[in-house]
Order: structure tokens, then C-alpha cells, then sequence
């Protein structure tokens, strides 16, 4: 059991250091691309905006690709563009209703699809800045929003970080410890077995060769006892004896 929650515990703490290792990279990597993260070509985006709902909402994490050949781009297709709204440079994402020529390139005429009207502006390829892969993460572009604060980051990729070295280091010591104990001495099934048959054998042997205990304390009363009674009945019969001949004395001086 420790042993499986140990497993456990390890692989919970690579995938939080792997998914903090991915978050800083996009995190990093948008504030030096204006904005725009960008691992192996894929483009993680937060939604702002419900323009495009019912396909994803504000809110939504949606993952775009880059577009490496602009001829590929055809109508019905979802792209993020950059665009000017309100005097800002922002980034938009909205579906290609229609391709029209624009000074001699491709133009794309967009239109979110929760917007009655198709876009103002005609965007140009070097506008694009990669096509909806149709992968959506519900929510999770506002955590991806938190993660680029100060606060979020230290919570979610400093927090978590420190205790995963400190767990690794805690595992290291205690490894380095476990080494320079002594490690107990190591019998096999096979060597119980022959120290088992060797210690009945000996005691079989010693019980063979033990001399007979010695006689009991009441036996030798008891001999004792019968060798009194031996000799007084030796004594009774001496004076029987005696008594005997000494009236075959008497009888013989009276005659």
C-alpha cells in the first residue's frame, strides 16, 4: 500500500511539474510575441468575446495552429487575425464567409457566427495568424487569463513547483539513508530447511546417548524398608531358634 501511494504521489507531481513547465513557456512566450503563445506551431487563445456562440464563448480556451500555406485557407474556415477595433490592435477570431481579391492576394471576409453583419475590414495573409484546430477548453482561457498575472503564476507554477523539489529532495535523503543501514542477512527457503533438519537430528542424537536418570527417592525407601524388615525377620527366626534348643536342654535334664 505505501508503496502504491508512493507511485502515486510521483506521478501526480511530474504532471503538475510538466503542466507547470507548459504554462510558463506560454506565458513567457505570449508577453514576447505580442500576445501570442506558441508551442510547435500550436497557438493556445482565451475567448473574450461571445461572438462566436454557440461554436465556443468568452471564456473558452481554444487552440489554433499556424497556417504554413495561405492558398489552404478556404471559406468556413475559423481563423484568428489581428484587426483593428476601436482604435486598437487586437486579436479576433472569426469564420471566413468569403475569399475576394485584395490588391492582387487573397482577402478574407469574416463574420462571427453569433454576428448578423460580416466584419468591416478585409483581412490579409499576413494578418492571419493561425486556423481554430476545433479544440476548445470550456473555461479554462480564464485561468489561462489568471496564470499571466503576478498572483496566478506564483499560486499555480512557483507554489507547486517548490514542493515538487522539495518532495524530490526529501525522497533523496531518505534514500541516501536507507542505503547506509545494514542490510539484514539474507536466508533463503533452501538454508531454513537444512538448519531445521540439522537441529532435529542433533536432538534426536542427544536424546539416544542422555544415561538413565537415577533412581527415585521413594524407590529407595522402599528398598531401605524391605531390607529392615529382611533382617528383622533374620533376628525373629535366630531367636526362635534358640528358644527351641534350649527346652530340648531342659527336657533332657529332667530324665
Amino acid at each position: 500500500m505505501k508503496k502504491a501511494v508512493s507511485i502515486i504521489a510521483n506521478v501526480l507531481a511530474w504532471i503538475v511539474l510538466i503542466l507547470a513547465f507548459l504554462i510558463t513557456i506560454m506565458v513567457f512566450s505570449s508577453g514576447r510575441n505580442n500576445g501570442v503563445a506558441n508551442l510547435l506551431g500550436f497557438i493556445p487563445l482565451t475567448v473574450e468575446s461571445d461572438s462566436m456562440k454557440p461554436t465556443f464563448k468568452q471564456g473558452d480556451l481554444i487552440i489554433c495552429k499556424e497556417v504554413d500555406d495561405m492558398k489552404s485557407l478556404k471559406v468556413d474556415d475559423v481563423i484568428t487575425f489581428w484587426t483593428t477595433i476601436d482604435g486598437k490592435r487586437v486579436k479576433n477570431t472569426h469564420r471566413i464567409v468569403e475569399i475576394v481579391d485584395k490588391n492582387g492576394t487573397d482577402g478574407y471576409v469574416t463574420r462571427g457566427d453569433n454576428n448578423t453583419m460580416n466584419d468591416t475590414d478585409v483581412i490579409s495573409p499576413g494578418a492571419v495568424i493561425g486556423r481554430w484546430t476545433n479544440v476548445k477548453l470550456p473555461v479554462v482561457g480564464r485561468l489561462m487569463n489568471f496564470l499571466r498575472t503576478k498572483t496566478g503564476f506564483f499560486i499555480c507554477i512557483v507554489i507547486p513547483m517548490a514542493i515538487f523539489f522539495l518532495f524530490e529532495l526529501y525522497k533523496f535523503i531518505a534514500t541516501i539513508i536507507e542505503a547506509k543501514r545494514p542490510e539484514p542477512a539474507e536466508i533463503d527457503e533452501e538454508e531454513i530447511k537444512r538448519r531445521a533438519i540439522e537441529e532435529y537430528l542433533a536432538s534426536q542424537k542427544q536424546s539416544e546417548t542422555k544415561p538413565e536418570p537415577a533412581a527415585e527417592p521413594v524407590d529407595e525407601a522402599l528398598e531401605a524398608a524391605l531390607q529392615k524388615e529382611r533382617e528383622a525377620n533374620a533376628m525373629l527366626q535366630e531367636a526362635l531358634n534358640g528358644t527351641s534348643e534350649a527346652a530340648k536342654d531342659t527336657t533332657d535334664i529332667s530324665e
